[in-house]
């Protein structure tokens, strides 16, 4: 079976015992490690393997072809996506001084930009300028060398974007619990309509679970992956984005998905589409 998740440390930590053939009756891996703005893409356009890590955001174009498997992506509380800026270039005490000033993002399918759009249309009601759209890992570069003036970030940016001299203007996930009470939908694994999503699903609870309960097993695959991170650092990002969720969407995790999207879609920032599907 074709898969593609991200190198990142939470899904190499997720998929670690199914990929090493460590699950019993799974079906052996190929695995791609592909970026979440490459796969939204892929799964837009029909294209690449049969299950995938997309963003939740992207789901509205997919569901016709995917289904979204209830285990296995990133949801959670304290783990949203940070807007950033350098010392003088945006008050970081008045969000609207985001008015007209140029904004790095990671993908314009992602929740990041969703939550982004959704807070901006309050906070900027004048509208943010330039929108530029580059990957992750050129972002806090490109804020801290003065080429753009604010920038969105994920993943382990969190832990790290002090180290670029840079200051915090937003935690949109702050924003959107206090908001709605309601979890971050981040990442979610998607599979083909044609495959049997209920034993895909077992298949990657069966990884998560051994994951848990052999913690030690997958540090290496994690590291060789984890794109010169720390391994403090990429076990801090495993702490954050796996948890409860991964193994289980719940009741909790499903209304974040609909409330993040239908919220999205009022807005017209992604296409109406029947919230049946999600489930």
């Amino acid at each position: 079976m074709k898969i593609a998740y991200s190198p990142c440390p939470n899904d190499t930590f997720v998929f670690h015992a199914w990929t090493h053939g460590l699950i019993p009756g799974a079906p052996e891996l190929e695995v791609t490690y592909a970026d979440i703005d490459i796969t939204n893409n892929w799964a837009a356009n029909s294209e690449g393997p049969e299950v995938m890590k997309i963003s939740y955001a992207a789901l509205p174009w997919v569901l016709s072809d995917y289904k979204l498997l209830p285990c296995g992506g990133a949801l959670g509380r304290g783990c949203g996506p940070l807007v950033l800026t350098k010392g003088g270039a945006v008050d970081t005490n008045n969000p609207a001084a985001l008015a007209g000033k140029r904004v790095a993002v990671p993908s314009e399918r992602s929740t990041a930009y969703l939550l982004f759009r959704l807070w901006a249309a309050r906070q900027v009601p004048e509208g943010v300028g330039e929108i530029v759209v580059m990957p992750f890992h050129e972002i806090m570069p490109a804020v801290r060398d003065g080429k753009i003036d604010a920038g969105l970030v994920i993943h382990e940016a969190r832990f790290t974007y002090r180290s670029y001299g840079l200051s915090m203007l937003m935690d949109l996930g702050s924003w959107w619990e206090s908001d709605t009470g309601l979890p971050i939908p981040l990442g979610a694994i998607i599979a083909r309509r044609s495959l049997d999503a209920g034993a895909i699903a077992d298949w990657i609870r069966a990884s998560v679970y051994y994951a848990w309960t052999h913690p030690d097993a997958s540090q290496a695959y994690v590291m060789q992956h984890a794109q010169e991170l720390a391994p403090d650092v990429a076990q801090a990002h495993i702490d954050l984005y796996v948890n409860a969720f991964t193994a289980n969407l719940g009741d909790d995790g499903y209304a974040a998905v609909a409330a993040l999207l239908g919220r999205a879609a009022e807005e017209g920032l992604v296409p109406g589409f029947d919230l049946s599907l999600l489930r």
